[in-house]
Order: C-alpha cells, then structure tokens, then sequence
C-alpha cells in the first residue's frame, strides 16, 4: 500500500479537494469503521499561538462539541476532533458530502438565471439549517456559497459551522493577522466593524447568498477587500427588481430587509424569514413548469418541497452501461503499455492488501478510481476494465452495500455476455451476485428466480454436485428458509444433503451444516425429533 498520512491512528489522508484562508479539505478513510470521511485541516499559522496553547486546546474541544449538537441533515456530522500534541494543528474529521457547491449555481454567464423556485428552495434549506444551529446557539460567521452544497438528493448542506467559532478574534485573537473572520463579499456591517457577531449576522450573509442566486453576481463588487468591506458598510443595496424583473416584489422586499445595515433593523430569526419564503416554495406534488430547469448536471434543490419524505431512488434506476458503443481505442505505443499494467499491477495489491484488513469501503474506492482512465484507453468491455469493475462490485457488495452493488453485478453479466457468452462462468457469477444483492435489499421473489435461473445454466454444463450447484442449491434453501418457507426449503435441502453425503462425506463441514439446518427445519414442520442422517 503506498504510504499515506495518518491521523490519530486511524484517519488517512488521501487526496486534497478543498482549499481555504483558514485550512483545507481533504478526502479521508477511517480505518476502523471502514468508511469514507471528510478532514478539515486548519492551517498551522492559524493557530500558532504557544503561549495560549492551553487556553486554545480547551476552546477548540468546546467548540467541535457544540457544532457536533447541531442534529439536522443539513449540517455535516463531526464524527472526531483532533489536536496534535503542538497544538498547531488541528483536524475536524466529519461526514463526506458528495454534492455540488453553490457556486456552480450562480456563475455569471449562467444563462437563462436561476428559477426562483431553485434560489427560493436553497434560501429556504439553509435557514431552516440555521432555525437549528441559531437554537444550539452556534452562529456560522462566514456562510458563503463556497460553503453551501446541494447533495445529490437536492438537499442543502451548510459547511464549516464551527470553524469561525473555533477561530473567532473577539476573545482568543487566534488568527495570525487579528483581521475578522469572514469572506468580505458577505460580511455584515457588525463584522467589519469588529462589533458583536449575533444569529442576524447570519440573516445579513443569507440575504446577500440570495440576493446573488437570484441576479447571478455578488452583491457588491469593490476593487478590493477594504472597498468591499466599506460598501457593506455604507452602500445601499440595489433593488433586485432593477436586476431581475420576474423577482416578485416581496421577495425584493424581503432580501433588502435581510440586507439592513444595522442588526436589529433586520428580520427577527430565521424562522421569519422561512415563513415569508414559503409562498415561493414549490408545493408537494407540484412538477417543475417549463423553463425551470437549472444548472445542467446540478442536483436539484425543489425536490424535497415536490416530494417530502420520498423514498430514494430505486437500484436499479440507473444503468452504468455507456448509452452507445464507443470507437475502437487506439493502440497504445509499448511504452505506455507496459507503464498502465505497472499502474494496474500497483492497484491490484493495494486491493488486495485492503481486503486483507478488511476495508471494504475503500478497496472499492481504489480500484474504481482506475476504471475510466484505463477504459479510455483498452475499451469499456477489456478484461482489465471489467476485473477492476468486478472487484469494485465484489467489495461494495463485501461493505454491505448491497444498493451499489446490484446495478454493477448486473451490468457487468451483460458485458460479460457480450465478451464470453451468457453462459460463460463470469457472466453466471454475476448474475448470482445480483441476485444475492436482491435477496440482502428484500426483493425475495426476484432473487430466487434469479438464483434458479443461474442454477439451471451451472446443472447443464457441470451437474447438479459441483461447487457452484452446491452453493447455488444451499443460498436458495436458505433464503426460502429465512421467508418462513419451510416445505420448500426441505425439499431443497435434504436432496443436497444426500448429494453432499455421497460427494463430501457425513463429517464434511458443509454436509453437517446443511443437517443441522434440515434437524430445525422438520422440528418447525411436525415438533418431531432431529432425525438420523445418512
């Protein structure tokens, strides 16, 4: 495995995407709990303070605890917090988003705008974020659409609670320059000023995020960081009437009172706020009207005002076969052949190491980071490309997410039909992993059919005993056990019984497993004895 930074012995950093004034992010694995991970990594000069080092470690544990109290999904959990023993660095270590920031939502050249129903849901998402932390009390100090994901579910996810807290200047002055924490294209008057931060510096910086969803630039846009500061200061807002003119007129009324100059001057709490951004909101089962559509690729945020409380989608609602059959790659000079299977060579025993020490999650994360790059180049159905693509399914599935999974195993069966045959032995397996996955997600009926249907092919190339049958034969036996089927499941067993008894012999570990469960099984059919095995 290559070597790979460790925090706390059990938290790796694999690769920075995220990048800050006051740390980075990076893409991490806890080791123990097999799982993805996000790290924050504050920057050592933001910290470096020796003679407040005490005084630092105390806050920064407070602080971590009470951003951890904020319970809603639109808050990322904190799963750890981390200081090393200099006490110049430290590390949140929380729950890895997978979504889209919110500044993909309002590029300049984003054209036709926003829909106000995506800049309506958005607002609306993160000031119920806020109703819960403002209740904690915990003020985020620095919202930002740096700071705002949209998961790929359309909910909003509002980053780094806690970190302007951990940092703030007002009491332990522990940035190296004493310059207010914040970004200066949403920072309210007060934070300039260095006054009190309060919940409504957190209205000030929501109507400014909503002010530049709905016109698709910044509030203000000074030349530099101080005239910026002064323009929050001093300047008056323009209307966004004058920028937009669909934006309804209480909607313009309502981000000019967010955008107020002095605190109090502003809404009262986000919960107002919610309630004067209802009537924009989507209704349930309301569908997007034409010219509603968003971002192209972004996650949309309505969803969850159209369908509250849906379930998620169903596995098998995407396929991850390409839409058309690429052209042939082009041969690859031997050079930069030999260098791919070295790649592949590095990749296989890392996975292999990785399944060693029972890492799932992550074995399958590894080899699928190799997947495209190596099917640009051999071609989606080479024998490379559908082994990484094999073990990705076989650790996912390993994991216990039999959701992931599923879709693979069943588009793999079908590249491996192409390449080998419907028969051939990897395009069987396949198809009895897929359906192994649908037994573990409840989808019994499909899942024996399934099975059976594998089965039936195995029978006619190697008979009814050899390894394949056998564990075909005992899977089906067993989940018609496991859904109260008891007559259905002896009649599978006990014929297995007397195979294995013949092949195995009686004191095989498979042959005596199989009894034992025939023993439970005629108990629950007629209350008799365990009867005699053969």
């Amino acid at each position: 495995m290559p070597d790979v930074r460790r925090i706390a012995e059990r938290y790796e950093l694999l690769d920075q995407f995220g990048h800050g004034g006051m740390g980075d992010v990076w893409r991490g694995y806890d080791v123990v709990l097999d799982r993805p991970v996000a790290v924050k990594l504050i920057r050592p000069q933001a910290v470096t303070s020796p003679h407040l080092a005490e005084e630092f470690e105390k806050r920064f544990r407070r602080e971590a605890r009470v951003t951890a109290r904020i319970q809603h999904p639109g808050v990322p959990q904190v799963y750890d917090a981390v200081l090393d023993e200099s006490y110049e660095q430290l590390f949140l270590v929380m729950e890895l988003v997978d979504g889209v920031p919110l500044t993909a939502y309002v590029r300049p050249d984003q054209q036709p705008p926003l829909p106000l129903s995506w800049a309506v849901s958005v607002a609306a998402q993160v000031a119920t974020v806020l109703s819960y932390a403002h209740d904690v009390p915990v003020v985020h100090r620095d919202l930002k659409p740096g700071n705002i994901l949209v998961a790929r579910d359309g909910t909003v996810k509002v980053l780094d609670f806690g970190i302007a807290a951990i940092l703030r200047t007002d009491v332990t002055k522990l940035t190296a320059t004493g310059s207010p924490v914040g970004t200066y294209q949403y920072m309210a008057p007060e934070q300039v000023r260095g006054a009190r931060v309060t919940p409504r510096t957190d209205l000030y910086a929501l109507g400014c995020v909503l002010h530049e969803l709905l016109c698709g630039r910044p509030l203000f846009a000074g030349d530099g960081e101080w005239q910026l500061m002064m323009q929050h200061v001093n300047a008056a807002p323009t209307p966004l009437r004058q920028l937009r003119a669909d934006v309804p007129e209480a909607l313009e009324a309502l981000v000019l009172h967010l955008l107020r100059k002095a605190p109090e001057a502003r809404p009262a709490d986000v919960q107002e706020v919610y309630e004067r951004l209802r009537p924009f909101l989507p209704a349930p089962g309301e569908e997007s009207a034409p010219g509603e559509a968003g971002p192209s690729g972004a996650p949309d945020p309505t969803g969850i005002f159209r369908r509250p409380y849906a379930p998620r989608a169903r596995a098998g609602a995407w396929d991850t076969r390409p839409a058309a059959a690429p052209d042939a790659p082009p041969a690859l000079p031997a050079a930069e052949k030999e260098a791919l299977r070295e790649q592949l060579r590095e990749v296989d025993a890392h996975y292999r190491a990785l399944l060693e020490e029972e890492r799932y999650s992550q074995a399958a994360e590894v080899v699928g980071e190799m997947i495209e790059p190596v099917a640009r180049v051999l071609g989606p159905d080479n024998k490379a490309v559908l082994r990484l693509r094999r073990r990705r399914a076989d650790s996912r599935q390993l994991a216990g997410d039999h959701r992931a999974a599923l879709p693979e195993f069943e588009s793999l069966a079908d590249a491996y039909a192409r390449v080998s045959g419907p028969g051939g032995e990897e395009a069987l397996y396949c198809r009895a992993q897929a359906a192994r996955c649908r037994g573990e997600l409840g989808r019994v009926t499909e899942a024996l059919a399934g099975l059976n249907g594998v089965l039936d092919a195995v029978r006619a190339v190697d008979g009814d005993v050899s390894e394949n049958a056998v564990e075909l034969r005992r899977d089906i036996g067993m989940m018609l056990l496991a859904q109260q089927r008891a007559a259905e499941a002896y009649d599978v067993l006990e014929p297995l019984h007397t195979d294995l008894c013949v092949v195995l012999g009686p004191d095989d570990e498979l042959t005596a497993e199989v009894a034992e469960t025939l023993d439970v099984i005629r108990l629950d059919l007629d209350g008799g004895a365990p009867g005699p095995h053969a």
